[in-house]
């Protein structure tokens, strides 16, 4: 590690560049999330879009903790089933197969754009029109697509090749049938035009043209947005869920997400275990199996936003006490992305984003898919058709700040729909009971538990494997590292200095 100017990770090595550029130009942690954000749209479209929404976990240098919450909101007004666009399409991970619907009646009111609006105007430095220029650079000049982003296309290409606009930019100019390829230029000019307009408009532009053009959409295209949807978003500023975990201290995104409040859960069922037990994967592997097999039946009564409001009083002591027991009687025997960024001055930014995997349509005049976050299972457990309107959707995204015993201050958070919790307890684990470095926590091999399925990955000692999966009889082995399993890209800051790690299952890459 060396002292620099701060470090960012993130997705994509064009995403930690803009980052980097901006923390050079004087910006600071802040002004280079929100750039970072601007440039992913470019280089990461199908995991970033400006019509999607996420959170900030902030820690402003001498301030508080404070949660930034733009994720989607339901519309306010159904149309009935039979009158919306909405259809299935199939994602193939290789060894696992996804269903997603799309369609305009799949999306969300999005959230992104007020939300980066938000965080620039209560934290930021520099202002909007310099923080845009490397994703304008990126969107007219284009960029080629490395093999992970290619990858990811191929998985949804369907979404991507769904209507004429989506085709214009995302299809093979040699083969339109076939989505863009790996090593072909991506330009997203209009989207560049866009953000260009943005700076010098700002809030006006969302929730006036882009209401009007979004509402002209749905209204003729069997959507159920409408321009009052924009107009009335608002972007909530709330406080973190703090809690001690050994001798760390960690900061998680709050409810309405549930994404902190199931990492909250594991780290209480895994702080009731000994820390030496959990400092090889021997007893570190069953351990975070039974956990997570927890976690996902606590899940269960909090899928309903307003449910969620009321976790920590079932995480009460009573009730603790009996899912430890749990845990220690078993012994015995979503298109998301993340940027993490700390500044020289120490302050850290935390930020997590989705579009879904995108709905197919793009917002007129402005080259940006809208989500497709009504037509995601994981996040619409009522079943689709059934969300209570005007209401803020549940997710599992949980951006994180963690502080270590030793002055280390570490932002972190993953991508990776309902396996965000698995990845985030695997990597808060191994930094803090097992001292792991970062790189090494980040990369270590992964699991997650979903009912009685186990899904592991390839790395852990043989006979280690074999015992878990005697008591996981219904399982799937992966062969190699996947993105099924998240991508964490984190940033850590000790007196003056930085290490950053990108994961590599998400094409993860940092920057100074």
């Amino acid at each position: 590690m060396t002292p620099q100017k701060g470090m960012v990770a993130a997705g994509h090595p064009a995403t930690a560049e803009a980052a980097a550029e901006i923390l050079h130009a004087g910006g600071n942690a802040f002004d280079a999330v929100v750039s970072a954000h601007f440039a992913a749209c470019m280089a990461e479209p199908v995991l970033c879009s400006l019509a999607g929404g996420g959170f900030l976990l902030a820690a402003p240098r001498g301030g508080p903790v404070r949660s930034w919450d733009f994720f989607v909101h339901t519309p306010r007004r159904k149309r009935p089933p039979s009158d919306i666009d909405f259809h299935p399409i199939h994602a193939d991970f290789g060894t696992a197969r996804q269903e997603f619907h799309i369609g305009l009646g799949a999306a969300a009111t999005p959230g992104a754009i007020p939300g980066l609006l938000a965080i620039h105007r209560d934290l930021g430095r520099l202002p909007l029109r310099e923080l845009i220029v490397p994703a304008v650079a990126l969107g007219r000049e284009g960029i080629r697509l490395n093999a992970f982003q290619a990858g990811i296309f191929r998985i949804v290409a369907p979404i991507y090749l769904a209507t004429p606009e989506s085709r214009a930019i995302y299809a093979d100019p040699q083969d339109p049938g076939r989505v863009i390829g790996a090593g072909q230029r991506l330009c997203q000019r209009e989207q560049a035009d866009f953000l260009e307009a943005l700076a010098r408009e700002g809030e006006r532009l969302y929730r006036e043209e882009i209401a009007a053009g979004v509402e002209s959409l749905c209204r003729e295209g069997g959507g159920h947005l409408r321009r009052d949807d924009l107009r009335h978003y608002r972007v909530a500023v709330r406080a973190p869920l703090s809690l001690p975990y050994r001798d760390a201290r960690l900061f998680l995104t709050p409810p309405p997400s549930t994404g902190g409040l199931l990492v909250a859960f594991g780290l209480h069922l895994l702080a009731s275990l000994e820390r030496h037990t959990l400092r090889a994967d021997e007893g570190w592997l069953p351990a975070l199996a039974r956990t997570l097999a927890l976690t996902a039946e606590a899940r269960q009564p909090l899928e309903n936003p307003a449910l969620a409001e009321s976790l920590l009083p079932l995480l009460g002591a009573d009730r603790l006490e009996r899912w430890r027991r749990r845990l220690h009687g078993a012994l015995a025997r979503r298109g998301t992305t993340h940027i993490s960024v700390i500044d020289a001055e120490g302050n850290r930014a935390s930020l997590t984003t989705s579009n879904g995997e995108g709905c197919g349509h793009l917002i007129p005049g402005t080259g940006i898919m809208l989500n497709n976050m009504l037509g995601e299972a994981d996040i619409n457990p009522a079943g689709f058709h059934r969300w209570p309107t005007g209401t803020r959707m549940i997710s599992m995204m949980t951006p994180a700040l963690l502080e270590l015993a030793d002055g280390t201050a570490i932002a972190l958070g993953s991508g990776g729909s309902n396996r965000i919790r698995s990845a985030m307890l695997a990597v808060i684990s191994r930094l803090v009971d097992q001292a792991q470095p970062l790189h090494a926590a980040i990369t270590a091999p992964r699991l997650h538990v979903e009912g009685r399925h186990l899904d592991l990955e390839a790395g852990f000692d043989p006979k280690t494997r074999d015992r878990l999966l005697a008591d996981f009889p219904d399982h799937t082995l992966w062969p190699e590292p996947n993105l099924f399993f998240g991508g964490v890209h984190a940033v850590l800051h000790r007196d003056g200095e930085f290490a950053g790690a990108g994961d590599p299952r998400r094409g993860g890459a940092t920057s100074e």
